[in-house]
């Protein structure tokens, strides 16, 4: 094969929301009103708060103090291409950042213009949102700045009074993580092989298992599999084992009605493709023992772009589906040695 790096990204999005107990919650609450706060526990002040010591293990408690707005910078890194997901788009260095009256350090956003004016021991201070924009979260910071009066923060270290029922008690967030891997070179292989509109395998020479799509290895004989061990494997075969999924209305979520997911076992392999598509059978009438056949997507519309390394088998935006051939199913007992 060409010696030609490939890169696969995958994107993993999903919102959800936390509950935060009640440390987090008044944390966050107090944020919302434009104050940092801090919890005195074990001889000196944690901020943001925890639940637990962390050098005892024993309950913090609730003896909350006044922490910043100011602080100093212990460490930093420089991040010169913020992404979609920072809260500035200017360069800007992640800190460590003490803040007056605690004795542990925060980890934020300042922003400080240039990199050359990173130091450690610089006195940085919180920039808040409006209070309007404010919602509970630690972005209601929007950054830390190089302060303008280096002197200590004004009532840092006073006790601060918690209310009996924070305002906060839950946070929704969004989770948004990008994975780049070089592509393998049996990824690869599988995904010319779709483009091509047909499937193949790696043989063992050993055991003389195959191995849909192509793995790079025999996972029984721990050997590494080439382009040497590429076979041909039918677009035909068995379904094994299935699941039925109920959709849950998320954002995103395309499907209204129960489906199905199967794995399916080629003619004459050896390890399932999972996670397959049945078309045009209702959920609860698929069964273990069905022979299916793929469908391919048209030539011109096939897609490998969201296949990696993460899915073995996975027949991307090639196969659209499997249909029942309307052969009768198969003996169990024909398909009960099989891998995953």
């Amino acid at each position: 094969m060409p010696d030609v790096v490939h890169e696969s990204v995958f994107n993993l999005q999903f919102p959800f929301t936390r509950t935060l107990g009640s440390t987090l919650s008044t944390f966050f609450s107090a944020l919302a009103q434009g104050q940092i706060i801090g919890v005195r526990t074990g001889g000196r002040v944690i901020a943001p708060p925890l639940e637990y010591d962390p050098d005892t293990a024993a309950d913090s408690g609730t003896d909350y103090v006044k922490v910043g707005p100011k602080g100093t910078v212990s460490a930093w890194t420089w991040v010169p291409e913020p992404t979609h997901l920072h809260t500035i788009k200017n360069p800007f260095a992640f800190a460590f950042i003490t803040l007056d009256g605690a004795d542990t350090a925060m980890i934020h956003l300042v922003d400080a213009g240039s990199e050359s004016a990173m130091k450690p021991g610089m006195r940085v201070e919180a920039t808040f949102k409006p209070v309007d924009e404010r919602v509970g979260r630690i972005d209601d910071i929007l950054a830390f700045v190089p302060a303008a009066d280096p002197a200590p923060s004004a009532g840092a270290g006073e006790s601060w009074d918690a209310p009996a029922e924070p305002e906060i008690s839950t946070q929704d967030s969004y989770c948004d993580l990008v994975y780049v891997d070089n592509t393998s070179a049996s990824t690869l292989l599988w995904m010319e092989s779709l483009l091509a509109g047909k499937l193949v395998g790696q043989k063992c020479p050993v055991c003389s298992r195959t191995f849909v799509g192509p793995r790079g290895m025999c996972c029984v004989d721990a050997i590494e599999l080439d382009e040497t061990n590429v076979v041909d494997v039918p677009d035909r075969g068995v379904i094994t084992n299935f699941t039925v999924i109920t959709p849950v209305q998320y954002p995103g979520q395309l499907e209204t009605e129960p489906f199905a997911r199967c794995s399916i076992l080629l003619d004459g392999t050896d390890a399932v493709m999972a996670q397959q598509s049945i078309l045009d059978i209702p959920a609860d009438q698929v069964r273990v023992g069905m022979h299916v056949a793929a469908v391919w997507v048209p030539e011109a519309e096939r897609d490998v772009s969201e296949i990696g390394n993460r899915g073995w088998g996975s027949g991307g935006d090639c196969i659209s589906g499997w249909r029942h051939t309307g052969q009768p199913d198969e003996p169990e007992e024909n398909y009960l040695e099989r891998m995953m």
